[in-house]
């Protein structure tokens, strides 16, 4: 009780030192999310399945690949779901900064694979180590160098496992780069991999508390240098528009929804955001080496859009004979796609490119409510107040692809879709705009105001 008081007086104090503009935007937010329920009504029933694509292989000795950068509390580098029969090439690992390799024990129990390697692997980290797991996905680090055992997963929690997990159901071939952590600096470390293309955050302030969090980070990763962001809306009914993960303009920020239920709006996830993303998946487990879980929560759909998003970054960098990753501004040009067509002209595909294809695929259900579900229905009236542009998952990945090769665009969505979106983007920019400079001392969010968002 005296921690969600300290949490109001916080967000009442923060409230009392906002600018007009930063008000202006709160209001405008929380007025169209009470909208939702005046606007409630019934679907009729139709699917939408999920759709699989075809693994795309590479060209000049190795494949076309992306790379996605999960932050979160720690991996089981053990798990069978991040196994793998490649090896990474030497110059991927250099052009990653690795500076160690642990060849971890892959035979055994979690318990006995973790005895084998302690001392000649977990209890040599270091908080400026990146290290190299062959015979996984997994290139880990712990720039915050603060918990028991850097960059593996804590045997009491398993959060970054599951999420990480979610980004490789939606692209099996990603290359995973770890990073334990949940503060800016810890995000930070990923925005400065010239290689990493998407950075997927899943925690934030409580109830989605106007405070700062990890907003300076994110900012530099996308405006910076070029990268995707996708951060998790809270796991409550709160706008999303002042929330330091999902809210800022430049990230995409992501609620949940019942995929393969009824499709329709989770109740408990986050109001006006970007996208709505399957909330409930069933993931690998923190501390065994082949068990599984079925979990929700938008920490889970939001690594889920961001596997999604890699996906299409690899398809199109095999399409279009892009050897690399990232957006670097000096290699790329801030290119997340940076390479030329059959006929030898140069195609280059950024962040803006991406995220107006994504936005242009999403869709709104037209499904029957069922009650029982524990979901909202998706309102006639301003849907993109509860779910921001629409629903997405994997049969989104197709008409995505074909939009930005040009094969075959994407229709413009509707009028009310397209300003109700652009309120919400001024919106966000009124808020974030305006935000204050505060010394980066202050930026992180300390732990006892951090939630994950599962």
């Amino acid at each position: 009780m005296t921690d969600a008081l300290d949490a109001t007086l916080v967000a009442e104090e923060f409230v009392h030192r906002m600018s007009w503009k930063q008000l202006l935007a709160l209001s405008l937010a929380t007025l169209l999310v009470v909208s939702i329920v005046a606007g409630m009504s019934f679907f009729n029933d139709s699917t939408k399945k999920a759709q699989s694509s075809d693994v795309f292989g590479g060209e000049d000795g190795w494949r076309a690949f992306s790379v996605v950068a999960p932050i979160d509390t720690g991996i089981n580098v053990y798990h069978d779901h991040f196994r793998t029969n490649e090896t990474y090439p030497q110059w991927l690992l250099d052009g990653l900064g690795v500076n160690k390799v642990c060849d971890v024990t892959l035979e055994g129990s979690w318990q006995e694979r973790y005895d084998a390697d302690k001392e000649t692997c977990w209890d040599t980290l270091t908080a400026s180590d990146i290290v190299y797991f062959p015979g996984t996905k997994i290139i880990g680090s712990a720039p915050d160098g603060d918990s028991d055992i850097l960059i593996l997963d804590d045997p009491s929690d398993g959060h970054g496992s599951a999420v990480t997990g979610a980004v490789l159901d939606a692209n099996p071939n990603a290359v995973i780069y770890f990073v334990e952590g949940f503060s800016e600096q810890a995000v930070q470390s990923a925005a400065n991999q010239p290689l990493v293309d998407v950075i997927t955050t899943s925690f934030g302030a409580i109830g989605s508390i106007p405070v700062p969090g990890i907003e300076r980070a994110t900012e530099s990763a996308v405006i910076e240098f070029g990268k995707i962001h996708t951060g998790a809306a809270d796991n409550s009914p709160s706008p999303a528009v002042q929330d330091a993960t999902a809210g800022p303009p430049w990230s995409i920020g992501i609620a949940g929804y019942a995929e393969e239920g009824d499709d329709q709006k989770e109740i408990m996830s986050g109001s006006y955001p970007d996208i709505s993303a399957d909330w409930t998946q069933v993931l690998p487990n923190h501390d065994d080496i082949d068990g599984y879980h079925e979990t929700s929560g938008t920490s889970f759909a939001t690594p889920r859009t961001a596997g999604i998003l890699s996906f299409v970054l690899e398809s199109l960098r095999h399409e279009f004979q892009d050897a690399s990753s990232g957006a670097s501004p000096d290699a790329r040009g801030l290119n997340l796609v940076n390479g030329s067509d059959g006929e030898g002209n140069p195609i280059s595909i950024n962040n803006a490119n991406i995220r107006e294809a994504l936005n242009l695929s999403a869709w709104y259900p037209d499904l029957g409510w069922d009650p029982t579900s524990g979901t909202m229905p998706i309102s006639p009236v301003a849907p993109c107040t509860q779910t921001g542009w629409g629903l997405v998952n994997l049969s989104n990945i197709e008409p995505i692809i074909k939009h930005l090769n040009g094969t075959e665009p994407l229709a413009d969505r509707a009028g009310d879709v397209v300003a109700c979106m652009n309120l919400n983007q001024a919106a966000r920019e009124a808020y974030w705009g305006a935000y204050p400079t505060l010394p980066a001392q202050l930026h992180g969010v300390g732990e006892e105001g951090v939630q994950r968002r599962d």
